[in-house]
């Protein structure tokens, strides 16, 4: 049994974490519930039972043996490191520590054991990312990964509750024959995609579309992995869609690619073209498993290969993963 710390649990991946530590029966001795000033004293369902929301103070974590933080980068850089120097083990939900040298940024079925290095603070990846490496990593393994060509669609539950507010409020508009109020995000979400997720770097591409080589490759233990990315924000609300055109250097066929991708723990293959069955965000959302289908031979390289994959940001992206990095900590 252990004493768990949720930070950040009145946003939507906070909530996603109490659902899935109840579903997984996560053996917790005691919750607590932290969150911003205006969520104090809020009564939440915690599956089991339920717990107030406190505000995070000066030894909030004493007696804590794991805290999930899923409240953004500010609050973990100021609160994770005060927690772990107190015997807490940190599973982070944000950007604050995936690059650093010292922080496993764990998935859980591809570098699972890098857990045991940590120091008291563990990253959990990129939501895009993670959905994307279920796919790549056993396709590395395999075959030897070199790079990848992708296009995210990403959903507005990738930029939070108010990311699918805004979604929803748009929609609502619309359909009352309203002009929709632009605010959030950089243009119209309903009826609309755009190619931006992130802010634009000095390279010309987005910070989120540089995650996916700089994470990839700290995850896969892949340090010559290259990636080029474009994401889109598309008027969905959960699960995010990638469409990745991969290298390799060895070849590769599609029973073969078919193959090893059904052996993948986490991931199930939807790959009935002729049936109209492939990956959408509607099969992901609210499951565990990512998705792969719409798997082919490339047809400008012997050694690629072209697939999608889905996954529910919320869930493998976030949350999920976050608790498999706290159930292996525990155990």
């Amino acid at each position: 049994m252990a004493n768990i710390a949720v930070v950040g649990a009145t946003g939507a991946v906070g909530v996603e974490v109490l659902d899935v530590l109840a579903r997984r029966k996560f053996p917790i001795d005691s919750l607590r519930l932290f969150a911003s000033e205006q969520s104090k004293d809020r009564v939440m369902n915690c599956g089991n039972g339920y717990a107030s929301v406190e505000t995070l103070k000066e030894g909030c974590f004493d007696g804590i043996d794991v805290a999930i933080f899923s409240a953004g980068s500010e609050i973990s850089r100021k609160w994770a490191r005060h927690a772990a120097d107190g015997g807490c083990v940190v599973v982070d939900n944000s950007s604050a520590f995936r690059m650093d040298k010292d922080v496993p940024l764990v998935v859980s079925e591809i570098n699972g054991n890098d857990v045991e290095r940590h120091k008291g603070i563990i990253a959990n990846p990129n939501c895009t990312t993670a959905i994307t490496v279920m796919a790549l990593y056993p396709l590395h393994c395999a075959f030897g990964l070199k790079w990848l060509i992708a296009s995210t669609y990403q959903a507005a539950s990738g930029a939070g509750q108010r990311g699918m507010d805004k979604l929803r409020d748009q929609l609502s508009a619309i359909a009352q024959g309203h002009e929709p109020i632009v605010e959030f995000f950089p243009h119209q979400i309903a009826g609309n995609v755009f190619p931006q997720v992130g802010s634009f770097m000095p390279s010309g591409y987005t910070d989120e579309e540089e995650k996916m080589q700089n994470e990839g490759r700290k995850i896969m233990h892949h340090p010559t992995f290259k990636a080029s990315v474009t994401c889109f924000r598309v008027p969905v609300f959960r699960a995010h869609t990638i469409a990745v055109s991969a290298e390799f250097e060895r070849p590769v066929t599609k029973s073969e690619a078919t193959a090893v991708l059904a052996g993948m723990p986490g991931l199930k293959v939807l790959d009935l073209p002729e049936r109209s069955v492939y990956p959408t965000p509607v099969h992901a959302t609210g499951e565990d498993d990512c998705f792969v289908g719409r798997i082919r031979k490339s047809m400008i390289s012997d050694n690629g290969l072209d697939l999608v994959v889905c996954g529910d940001q919320l869930r493998k992206g976030a949350a999920l993963n976050a608790v498999q990095i706290a159930e292996r900590v525990i155990n």
